[in-house]
């Protein structure tokens, strides 16, 4: 297969290559596109033919739920049984927007979609070009992150053809996403909602819709059993680059702990690259240093990429500075945590 790369006006997408793409959508095929998160690969998530070809493409376990992508309420009404009055309330909020919801899923819903579970999860990007797909497709579009299965989401066009190149049809070229890690997964269907997965909403805004929010221990990355999963990215490990990842987190003695493993690993000859984001970047004797800012905006914005970065140029050990999981920083330290070997607390 020749995977074929558009380049798409992210502000004003050209109705000629959204229709082109769409029309794909429509023959069962598989299309790659921006959201307002990371980049999506997307497929019509009512043919369950073209979903499992999802499974195929990211060598994706058939046990991990996908997330489907709408452009209107209507079919949102159509994937799900009912509606419940959070739901309402929070679409009213955050949608368009990196919020996903887990509803009862109606009949129509092919079970390849939920992984066989009585649930499905729905959110509606703000992205201009996801948006312009899922109208012009003229149906919900199934849409994983545009990556190898485990591996960093792709934050722009270039790091979806390094995974997908020869496997997907069609990679719609929109730049650079704008978030940087995927929506917030939220269950409505348990009796407290509850948090499955931190992203692109914060949880304190959240609970200032909702009042009472649940946070399940996958959301945080515990070291927990978990029986089913309903949201992606909840049971294995993700978002994690060829080199391991070792996560020193937010402490006085970070700095110290950094040192040391990296003498340790240098010492044998390791090439060691650190990812820092705090504001005196210094490079404790590693091999190179990436700094990303000291906000989790701009931490969440450039991680994937880096870890991609740090990759190409040799990098077998990556050690992270951990920051603090207020805000958006439980969603940075919730993919750390899931992409990392080894995590040391101080």
């Amino acid at each position: 297969m020749k995977t074929e790369i558009l380049k798409v006006d992210k502000k004003k997408p050209e109705l000629k290559k959204i229709s082109y793409a769409a029309g794909i959508i429509k023959e069962g095929g598989l299309v790659a596109f921006p959201t307002e998160t990371v980049y999506g690969l997307g497929a019509d998530a009512l043919n369950a033919t073209a979903v499992r070809k999802i499974f195929k493409a990211k060598k994706r376990p058939a046990d991990d739920p996908i997330i489907v992508h709408v452009y209107s309420i209507n079919q949102v009404q159509e994937l799900s049984e009912k509606i419940p009055t959070n739901a309402k309330k929070l679409m009213e909020k955050f949608w368009p927007g990196p919020l996903t919801l887990i509803l009862k899923k109606s009949k129509i819903v092919p079970k390849e979609v939920t992984s066989g579970l009585d649930t499905v999860a729905i959110r509606m990007p703000s992205h201009p070009i996801a948006r312009a797909l899922i109208k012009s497709a003229g149906k919900p579009i199934a849409a994983p992150s545009a990556n190898l299965f485990g591996k960093p989401s792709p934050t722009k066009a270039e790091h979806v053809k390094d995974d997908l190149n020869g496997r997907i049809d069609v990679i719609l070229d929109g730049g650079y996403t704008n978030i940087g890690v995927e929506s917030t997964v939220l269950d409505l269907t348990s009796k407290i909602p509850t948090l499955l997965r931190p992203g692109g909403i914060n949880l304190e805004d959240l609970k200032k819709v909702l009042g009472k929010v649940l946070v399940h221990p996958a959301a945080k990355a515990e070291k927990k059993k978990i029986e089913v999963m309903k949201s992606p990215g909840m049971m294995y490990r993700h978002y994690a680059p060829n080199a391991d990842v070792i996560l020193v987190e937010f402490g006085k003695n970070r700095n110290a702990n950094i040192k040391g493993i990296i003498a340790e690993y240098r010492a044998k000859d390791i090439k060691v690259g650190v990812i820092s984001t705090t504001k005196n970047k210094g490079n404790y004797g590693a091999n190179i240093v990436k700094f990303l800012g000291n906000k989790p905006e701009k931490i969440a914005k450039k991680l994937f990429g880096t870890f991609r970065e740090l990759d190409k140029m040799g990098a077998e050990i990556i050690v992270v500075e951990g920051i603090e999981t207020s805000g958006l920083g439980l969603a940075v330290m919730n993919r750390l945590r899931k992409a990392s070997c080894r995590i040391i607390k101080v």
